[in-house]
């Protein structure tokens, strides 16, 4: 477990920081209103995590160790938007459509809201 948690956090170190460059190249480099950085790291982050789950399907990426390092940690400290799309497809994959459609939209309305009550608690502390 202890050998896991550091794999885990050695990858998401490092995905952290892609994160904080990736976010600052495309600020810097493309205008508008429209949350580009974001954007980028959350298609950038679903494009490696399917890479590395497909690969790891193949049994082309090594073991157990490093698709934890690759997906649970990089991908996880990059973004869990690519975790969320990765757990959709494989609902999808698995022929559970409708718990799909139901995980996406629920996550996406109830974490709407949850960001809009953690504001309102902010405001009244």
């Amino acid at each position: 477990m202890i050998r896991s948690m550091l794999i885990v956090a050695l990858g998401g170190g490092i995905g952290s920081a892609f994160r904080f460059f990736v976010s600052k190249f495309v600020a810097e480099n493309v205008g508008g209103t429209f949350p580009c950085p974001t954007f980028a790291v959350n298609i950038i982050g679903c494009l490696l995590i399917g890479l590395f789950y497909g690969l790891s399907a193949r049994g082309s990426i090594g073991g157990d160790s490093m698709k934890l390092l690759l997906t649970t940690g990089l991908c996880g400290g990059f973004t869990t938007f690519s975790t969320f799309c990765n757990e959709s497809l494989t609902l999808c994959r698995g022929d559970h459509a409708l718990t799909a459609l139901l995980y996406a939209g629920c996550s996406a309305v109830v974490g709407f809201l949850a960001v809009a009550v953690g504001y309102c608690v902010a405001e009244r502390v």
